[in-house]
C-alpha cells in the first residue's frame, strides 16, 4: 500500500477513535511538507475542526500522537499553526522503493476489459499539401494525449479525419491537369504530398496573375480598383474551372473521381512517411468524402424531428439562441454540406464503430467556437458523449522567422524540419558519440535520430498547449537545461552506470532489506519517483502533456544533483552501493516511461 494510502487510512481511524465520527476520505488532505519545515508529508487539520471541536493545534497534536503510535509509516510529527507535519519512517521509504522497483509501469493504471473508451482525434490534414509545423504540434499533442489517457486506465482509439474533398483539393487537381505534363512522384523524385502541394501553390500563382491581368483590364475600362478586383474574382475563368471540377466530383464524374483517387493516393503515401518519422499512427482513419453524406442524412433526420429549421431559400440551420449563441448553418441552399455537417457525420460513423465514453478533438484554438456549437448539436442529436466532448484546444506554433502561408509555398515543412533536427543532433553530438567504444555509423545515425526527434518533441510538448509558442530549433537541442537531449543524456548516463555494475557482477535484489540505508537526498529521490503517479493522473485530468514533460525534467535535475553529490559505484559501503543502484535503475525506468508518454525515445548510449 502506498505511504499516502497508509496515512489516510490511519488518519480516518484516528478521527473515528478520537472524535467518534466517521468522515469521508476527501477530508484527509495530504500535501508535501514545505522545504523549511521538518517532515515529508503534511496533513491539513482545518477541514477536521468541526469534527474535533478543538483548535487546529490541539487537533494536530492528537492526530499526530495517534499516527505515531498506530501507523508504522510515521516516525515523528510536529504541528505548525494547524498543519500536522509527518516524518516518514525509513523502513516505509524502503518499502515504497521496493514497490516502485517491482512495478515496471509504476504510476500508471492498467487497462482492463471494463475500462472506459476514449477516442482521440488528431492530425486532420488536407490532401492538397504536405504536413507543416502546425501539423507537427497537432500530431505530437494528439499522440502524447493518447498515451496519457491510456496510462490513466482508458482504452484509447487514435483516429484521424482526412479532409479529402472541397475546392482546395480541386485547385491542386486542376493545376496538375493544366501544367503537370503527366508528372508523378516517381518521375519527379518527390514525396507525393510535396508534389501535390507544389501544384496547389502553382494554382495560386496563376490565379493571382490572372486576377492582376483582369483587374488592370477592368480598371482601364473605368472601374475603381476595388470594383475591378471584385469583378475579376467573380469572373475568374481559372476559379470557375475549379468550381466546375468540384461539381463534377460531387456528381461522381468518373474521370474526375479517377484523378482524385490517384492524386490522393500519392498524398497518403507521403503522409505515411511523415507520420512514421514523427512516431505517430492511427487505429482508424475517416475521410470527409464519406462522412459528409452521413452528416447530411443526420441533419435531415434532425430537421424531421424539429431540432433544426429550414429557411425560405431551402438552407437548414440550427437555432442556438437559447444557448446564448447565434444560428448555425448546416446545409446550404443548394443542399451542400459545411464543416459542421461533416463533423456530425463523422461523429455518427464513429459512434456506430465504437462504444465511445469520451471524445477528444485535438484542434487549434481558432476552432473554439466551432466545437462549442458541435457539442450542443451532438447532444441534441442524442450522442451520449456529445455534451461532454473535449476540445483539446492548442495555440499556434511559429519559427523565429514568422508565420506560415500554405498558398504562397512558405510553410515550415514537417519533413524538412525533421531532417534538419536530426542533422543538427548529429553535428552537435558528434564529439560525445565518437567517444563511445565500438560505435558503428548505423548506431551514430540512430542516436542522432533519437536525439533530434527527442529535442523537437520535448520542446513542443513542454509548453502549455493552450499557449502560442515559438519553436527555436537551436535552443531545443541544447544538452543542458529543460530540453529533451538533457533528459536523454541523463538516462544514457544511468544505463552506463548499470552496465558497469553488471560488468562487476553486481546483482541487484528485487527487494531491499527494511534496514537498507537511505540518506535525506535518497529519500527525496524516492519521494520524487513516487510523485510520478500523481503527475500522470493530473496530466489526464488537465489533458496536459506539459505536466509529464516538466515532471521528467524535475526528476532528471534532482538525480543529476544527487549524482554530483554522491558516488554510486564508489559508495562507502556495499549496502549503500546497492541502494543507490536500485534508485538509479528506477529513475531511469521512470524517465523512460515518462518520456514514452510524450512519444520520445531514450538512447541506451549517448
Amino acid at each position: 500500500m502506498k505511504i499516502e494510502d497508509q496515512i489516510t487510512a490511519a488518519a480516518l481511524a484516528a478521527i473515528k477513535e478520537l472524535y467518534g465520527t466517521e468522515v469521508p476520505e476527501s477530508m484527509v488532505q495530504l500535501q508535501k511538507t514545505r522545504a523549511n519545515f521538518e517532515g515529508n508529508l503534511t496533513l491539513v487539520t482545518f477541514p477536521l475542526l468541526k469534527t474535533s471541536k478543538k483548535n487546529p493545534e490541539q487537533t494536530g497534536e492528537e492526530i499526530g500522537k495517534y499516527l505515531v503510535e498506530n501507523c508504522r509509516a510515521i516516525a515523528a510529527y510536529n504541528v505548525v499553526k494547524g498543519f500536522l507535519n509527518l516524518v516518514i519512517a525509513p523502513a516505509a521509504w524502503v518499502g515504497l522503493l521496493n514497490d516502485i522497483n517491482t512495478d515496471e509501469h509504476f504510476g500508471e493504471k492498467a487497462v482492463t476489459d471494463n475500462s472506459p473508451l476514449a477516442m482521440v482525434e488528431y492530425s486532420s490534414p488536407n490532401t492538397n499539401k504536405p504536413l507543416h509545423l502546425g501539423h507537427v504540434r497537432n500530431n505530437l499533442l494528439g499522440w502524447s494525449l493518447s498515451q496519457i489517457m491510456e496510462a490513466n486506465g482508458y482504452k484509447v482509439v487514435k483516429t484521424n479525419i482526412v479532409n479529402d474533398r472541397g475546392i482546395h483539393i480541386c485547385k491542386s487537381m486542376l493545376a496538375w491537369q493544366k501544367w503537370g505534363e503527366g508528372i508523378t512522384p516517381e518521375k519527379a523524385g518527390k514525396k507525393g504530398d510535396h508534389l501535390i502541394g507544389d501544384f496547389y501553390v502553382a494554382f495560386d500563382k496563376h490565379y493571382r496573375a490572372e486576377l492582376k491581368e483582369m483587374t488592370d483590364k477592368f480598371m482601364a475600362e473605368g472601374l475603381s480598383e476595388d470594383e475591378a478586383k471584385a469583378k475579376a474574382e467573380k469572373e475568374s475563368p481559372l476559379m470557375q474551372e475549379a468550381h466546375d471540377m468540384l461539381v463534377k466530383w460531387e456528381a461522381n464524374d468518373p474521370d474526375v473521381r479517377a484523378l482524385w483517387e490517384k492524386m490522393n493516393s500519392w498524398v497518403y503515401a507521403g503522409f505515411d512517411e511523415t507520420y512514421k518519422a514523427l512516431g505517430v499512427s492511427f487505429d482508424k482513419i475517416y475521410y470527409e468524402s464519406n462522412t459528409y453524406l452521413v452528416g447530411k442524412k443526420k441533419v435531415e433526420e434532425g430537421l424531421e424531428k424539429g431540432l433544426f429549421i429550414r429557411k425560405d431559400d431551402n438552407s437548414v440551420w440550427a437555432d442556438l439562441t437559447d444557448e446564448g449563441l447565434d444560428q448555425k448553418l448546416l446545409l446550404r441552399a443548394d443542399g451542400t454540406s459545411v464543416y459542421m455537417t461533416q463533423d456530425i457525420g463523422t461523429a455518427q460513423m464513429r459512434f456506430a464503430d465504437y462504444p465511445i465514453d469520451k471524445m477528444i478533438y485535438v484542434v487549434g484554438n481558432e476552432q473554439n467556437y466551432h466545437f462549442q456549437v458541435l457539442s450542443i448539436l451532438l447532444d441534441r442529436l442524442g450522442f451520449r458523449w456529445g455534451k461532454d466532448l473535449v476540445h483539446f484546444s492548442y495555440g499556434m506554433v511559429e519559427l523565429p522567422n514568422g508565420k506560415m502561408k500554405s498558398r504562397e509555398g512558405t510553410v515550415v515543412d514537417a519533413d524538412d524540419l525533421v531532417a534538419s533536427m536530426i542533422e543538427n543532433a548529429k553535428t552537435l553530438s558528434e564529439d560525445k558519440v565518437n567517444k563511445l567504444e565500438g560505435i558503428t555509423e548505423e548506431e551514430k545515425n540512430e542516436i542522432a535520430r533519437i536525439v533530434g526527434m527527442g529535442a523537437l518533441k520535448y520542446f513542443i510538448l513542454k509548453v502549455d498547449a493552450r499557449k502560442n509558442m515559438l519553436f527555436n530549433p537551436e535552443e531545443s537541442i541544447d544538452f543542458n537545461g529543460n530540453t529533451g537531449p538533457f533528459i536523454q543524456y541523463t538516462y544514457a548516463r544511468i544505463r552506463s552506470i548499470l552496465r558497469k555494475a553488471e560488468a562487476q557482477n553486481i546483482v541487484l535484489p528485487t527487494l531491499l532489506a527494511d534496514d537498507a540505508p537511505l540518506n535525506e537526498k535518497e529519500i527525496e529521490l524516492v519521494q520524487k519517483l513516487n510523485d510520478f503517479g500523481a503527475a500522470v493522473a493530473q496530466a489526464g485530468i488537465d489533458y496536459s502533456p506539459s505536466g509529464i514533460a516538466n515532471y521528467c525534467y524535475e526528476l532528471t535535475k534532482q538525480f543529476n544533483q544527487f549524482y554530483h553529490d554522491y558516488s554510486i559505484l564508489g559508495a562507502d559501503t556495499e549496502a549503500e552501493k546497492i541502494t543507490r543502484l536500485v534508485i538509479a535503475k528506477n529513475v531511469a525506468k521512470v524517465i523512460k516511461n515518462g518520456m514514452a508518454l510524450l512519444g520520445i525515445e531514450v538512447p541506451e548510449r549517448m
